[in-house]
């Protein structure tokens, strides 16, 4: 049986200054970086089955 979900905290001060300032402006990621994370989705695919 699942757990029930908890109420997502609220962020104060500097927690929430620096959220918001993250949200904010995202961090670029390279093309390099893309292409290691496909890399590594696709091995994982091909390793992988699902039966449902």
């Amino acid at each position: 049986m699942a757990r029930p979900i908890k109420e997502t905290p609220t962020l104060y001060g500097e927690d929430a200054r620096r959220f918001e300032y993250a949200i904010e402006h995202p961090q670029a990621i390279t093309l390099e970086e893309v292409k290691y994370a496909q890399s590594i989705y696709d091995s994982v695919m091909k390793n992988t089955t699902f039966q449902f």
